[in-house]
């Protein structure tokens, strides 16, 4: 597999697998949201190719001090290949060249089967109340 980092031209077939893969693109997902996300740290979403398809892709977000795994999906059907591992372990890499120290993720209570994924990658549960709010 090879990886880039995301294109626009890539947009509509991310959105695609993530769906496949069980993801529920939102509002944060949309061209306007993306855009932003780019603006700040383009080379922390990242797409994985193979034969000309994207199967895999994954976006980072870093703020200075905490980063955090958003949308790490890999196309149904090619677990079993390490695709996930790999995105995962090249988004760490450049997470780490830019001094980063912890790196957080989320997991959908409906998407729990990935837990086992992550914990073989070195994470750990964590018994946190999350809580949120849109301000738009």
């Amino acid at each position: 597999m090879e990886i880039h980092e995301f294109r626009w031209a890539d947009y509509e077939e991310v959105i695609a697998l993530w769906k496949r893969a069980g993801l529920l693109p939102g509002r944060s997902d949309e061209r306007g949201e993306i855009e932003k996300k780019l603006s700040r740290d383009p080379d922390l979403f990242l797409v994985g190719v193979e034969a000309e398809a994207i199967v895999a892709a994954v976006i980072g977000g870093y703020d200075g001090r905490r980063a955090w795994i958003y949308h790490l999906a890999v196309e149904p059907g090619l677990h079993a290949r390490g695709f996930g591992t790999l995105l995962l372990d090249e988004l760490e890499f450049r997470l780490r060249k830019k001094g980063c120290l912890k790196v957080n993720l989320h997991i959908e209570p409906e998407n729990s089967s990935v837990m086992n994924f992550y914990q073989q990658c070195g994470y750990a549960h964590n018994e946190l109340i999350f809580m949120g709010k849109w301000l738009a």
